[in-house]
């Protein structure tokens, strides 16, 4: 199956299968450091926590689909030095999907008519940030060059799906995380480590997408 026909096939499954039950917490901590900074949901927090929403965005490179990711500058106001998804803070009036859009534009330079979304994920809290983070899916049929800003991007980091959705990639490694020491999973690429809030998200991501079918799509199995 070639990229396109991978990418159309995801274009209609994925807003079904997001449309239902998602995996939800139980997915996304797979991917939490143990101990866990907190285990407040952000239904706990929904009426008192920031937010913010990002892109989760599968579009094709070489033969096959992937994510892409940045690796933050440390002048932004959080996360600074992290590897993440595209994203920031909701501006007054503006929904999830369109502060998704904004950002991918103003981080990446992606014009919000290269995707489609197809859908949300389950939202996430970050207690030591207060932000409950919105991740909002979607799908690029074409190739797509990335304009990063100099401010707040130091690095585009693209990973094919095939590497993160092998096992063989994700590790854990024990870190001093605000004082005390933490088993921390993360998924490994290439000198790269994407881990704690990005590597929830992505947790459930991955989680949808090892159902038979899709992984059938994604690997060419």
């Amino acid at each position: 199956m070639n990229k396109l026909s991978q990418l159309d096939s995801l274009l209609e499954w994925l807003p079904l299968r997001l449309g239902q039950n998602r995996p939800g917490l139980p997915a996304q901590l797979k991917m939490s450091p143990v101990p866990p900074p907190s285990t407040l949901t952000y239904q706990d927090v929904l009426e008192t926590c920031l937010k913010a929403a990002v892109l989760v965005l599968i579009y094709p490179k070489g033969t096959e689909p992937h994510l892409v990711f940045i690796h933050r500058t440390g002048l932004g106001n959080h996360h600074q030095n992290q590897i993440s998804f595209p994203g920031g803070g909701l501006q007054s009036g503006e929904s999830i999907e369109q502060a998704a859009r904004r950002e991918a534009q103003e981080e990446l330079g992606i014009e919000p008519n290269r995707f489609t979304v197809v859908g949300q994920l389950t939202p996430l809290y970050v207690q030591p940030s207060n932000y409950c983070i919105f991740p909002v899916v979607a799908i690029s049929r074409v190739g797509l060059q990335f304009t990063p800003c100099p401010g707040e991007v130091a690095a585009v980091i693209e990973v094919p799906l095939s590497h993160l959705l092998d096992e063989k990639n994700l590790k854990q490694e024990r870190w001093l995380l605000r004082g005390r020491e933490a088993l921390v999973p993360f998924y490994h690429f290439e000198q790269h480590k994407i881990w704690g809030a990005t590597a929830m998200i992505l947790s459930e991501l991955l989680c949808i997408l090892n159902d038979m079918k899709s992984t059938e799509l994604i690997m060419g199995s």
